[in-house]
């Protein structure tokens, strides 16, 4: 034991948590490491300078960068970024309007307005309708239960999530629900089509009612569900079995209409589980001849109820779930998801970690694309192109396991940064991948793209037009088909999308076809992103942040110095402590805007993680798209709106 510089050292190492001055021990009654040892006993009145030589390690540990006191407890600010001129915006636009004494303009991490229910359907049109706001896009529904919250007015409240194309802004509306078993606000169905699944959402989760609904019944839960499953007072581990073996069918498929003048009518029934669904959903449609002249989309078939999950595991625990969602580009819906939690916490990631992300998960979405364009094309008999597009999806494969040992859910980030650094031979295998897959692309597109009986399929069937995706809150590769040129990577840049050359590709006929060019033209830009990414990316250097209070320190380090083995400690049993507060994050998914809203009460786990999922609205609106058309067509176009049944449902 050496003490030249008043420290206790036990085999060459200083125990850094024993402090040196009387009074600074804040763990322990009475201030004192046993009972009966005044606590400056172990006070040095005279530091020597030869103690560091007693130990030629002794710096490399002491060098090590801590941030805050010991402990892993929870940080004592959030750095954001002031969006006071935001809100004071949207101050000056509303203070123009009669609405003016009945809103409440909040700055929060989105401008944000409190509204009462009776105020917000003329709030929603004014939203929508004003040349200077112009919310055209709903985004996202979100219910809230402030039972166990502290400081809130109310325990209910309705968090609407809008966006503006033309001013690329997003705004927060909070609809504080009065105190009652049932909480009613108005339907705004009639201002955003939009709305319409997500207010079923909110009714079946939270039992919100909303009156002027056309529709309102349970979307997720099965109807002989008792309850609301997310509210605070329902039991996680509470079950309701279903064990009706005819499926629900709606009242006008139950009866058969003959016409004069008509083919004979039936009704056709697909699903829950048929190969061409591609998941668990069933449509019913009613036939003329060959003609739908009426469908209905049913789902809840696989919900899993990600968000009751999210709320009884720790922020870092909910990672692998994220990974299930859209299960084909899964890496995609975990940096998604971190993000949100990081700009809660205030913290950066490496730009190594960050490149990495950006590199995999553009790897992800031509993966997602590939496997779409391929099942789309054996959907309609091109079975060929089905092997040529999936190389490209092994070779991918291989990558991710490589990074991670894992090939379909990866859970490779982690919040602050990745879970371990990338292999050695990174770099080589994106450079051969990035050789490989243009080879396979364009053999696909010199059979597909001007195929005739491919053209024939698909061009014309499927039709959305640019009025209509906005109306039906669709974003992604679907909305850019139809001539809107919104990528959340350009509108709202993150991670490096903004230092890199890259376009947006759009189409314009809002077709089947359309859907095909744009989803083959982002494969490219995506290759192109990666190039640049690699040219820019650090042969070493960290992956995760060096923040302890959210990061597992290194692991040489928590074997030998006492501040690190506490920080693990802590994080090991009460995980991350994200200080109490909301963020909505967005980042541009496989499919379009992928959404968390995150409510943190300053524990351990979320208070309620609410995810935007790009095929909810697809799904709502698919039933519309395909009236009109042919039962073959609505498979097709079920396959280019590429519904994943893990997303749809969470």
């Amino acid at each position: 034991m050496g003490h030249l510089d008043g420290r206790l050292r036990i085999v060459r190492r200083v125990l850094s948590r024993l402090p040196r001055h009387a009074g600074d021990r804040r763990d322990r009654a009475g201030r004192r490491v046993r009972a009966g040892l005044p606590a400056d006993a172990r006070r040095a009145d005279v530091r020597d300078p030869r103690a560091a030589a007693q130990d030629p390690l002794r710096g490399e540990v002491a060098g090590r960068s801590f941030r805050g006191s010991g402990g892993g407890g929870a940080l004592s600010s959030v750095e954001t970024v002031p969006l006071a001129p935001a809100a004071e915006k949207l101050r000056e636009r509303f203070a123009r309007s009669p609405l003016s004494e009945r809103v409440a303009v909040v700055d929060l991490d989105l401008p944000t307005l409190e509204v009462a229910p009776a105020d917000w359907p003329a709030v929603a049109r004014f939203l929508r309708d004003d040349s200077e706001c112009a919310y055209d896009l709903f985004l996202d529904l979100a219910g809230v239960d402030n039972a166990k919250r502290r400081g809130r007015p109310t325990r209910f409240e309705a968090v609407y999530h809008l966006h503006s194309l033309p001013r690329s802004e997003h705004v927060r509306v909070k609809v504080i629900l009065p105190d009652t078993a049932e909480p009613r606000l108005p339907s705004v169905v009639d201002v955003w089509p939009a709305a319409n699944w997500f207010e079923r959402e909110a009714f079946d989760l939270y039992g919100f009612d909303f009156p002027g609904h056309p529709n309102l019944r349970r979307i997720l839960v099965h109807d002989a569900f008792v309850g609301h499953p997310l509210r605070k007072d329902y039991s996680p581990g509470q079950r309701w079995f279903f064990a009706e073996e005819d499926l629900r069918m709606p009242s006008w498929a139950t009866h058969t209409e003959e016409r004069a003048g008509h083919f004979e009518t039936q009704t056709l029934s697909i699903g829950p589980s048929h190969p061409a669904t591609h998941g668990i959903v069933h449509l019913v449609a009613r036939l003329d001849g060959e003609r739908i002249k009426r469908a209905e989309t049913q789902i809840g078939y696989m919900h899993r109820c990600f968000e009751k999950m999210a709320e009884t595991h720790t922020w870092n625990q909910v990672i692998p779930f994220c990974d299930r969602l859209n299960y084909v580009s899964a890496m995609i819906n975990g940096v998604g998801y971190v993000k949100t939690v990081e700009k809660m916490l205030g913290i950066e990631v490496p730009d190594r970690g960050r490149l990495v992300r950006t590199i995999l998960s553009e790897f992800s979405r031509i993966m997602d694309h590939c496997v779409d364009i391929g099942a789309n094309l054996v959907d309609i008999g091109a079975l060929t192109n089905f092997w040529y597009l999936y190389q490209p999806r092994e070779g991918i494969y291989g990558l991710l396991e490589a990074c991670c040992g894992a090939r379909l859910t990866v859970s490779y980030v982690r919040v602050g940064g990745l879970a371990i650094d990338v292999p050695e031979d990174f770099v080589p295998r994106c450079r051969a991948l990035l050789e490989s897959i243009p080879k396979f692309l364009n053999d696909v597109d010199r059979l597909v793209t001007r195929n005739r009986i491919v053209r024939n399929r698909l061009a014309g069937t499927g039709v959305i037009t640019k009025e209509q995706a906005i109306a039906w809150g669709l974003t992604g590769p679907v909305l850019r088909s139809t001539g809107v040129a919104y990528d959340v990577r350009r509108s709202r840049p993150y991670d490096f999308y903004d230092r890199f050359d890259w376009d947006v590709p759009v189409a314009t006929d809002g077709d089947n076809y359309a859907r095909y060019l744009v989803r083959m033209e982002e494969m490219r830009q995506s290759l192109s992103i990666i190039r640049q990414a690699l040219d820019v990316f650090p042969e070493s250097g960290p992956v995760s942040s060096d923040d302890w209070h959210v990061v597992l320190p290194p692991k040489d380090a928590v074997y030998h110095d006492m501040e690190s083995l506490i920080f693990h400690f802590k994080l090991i049993m009460e995980g991350i402590r994200v200080p109490a507060g909301e963020r909505y994050d967005w980042i541009e998914g496989a499919n379009g805007e992928l959404g968390f809203y995150a409510i943190s009460d300053g524990g351990a786990g979320p208070y309620r993680v609410k995810v935007r999922p790009p095929c909810f609205p697809m799904m709502a609106a698919y039933e519309k798209i395909i009236i009109g058309g042919t039962i073959s067509d609505a498979i097709a176009t079920l396959g280019t709106l590429n519904i994943i049944a893990g997303e749809l449902e969470r």
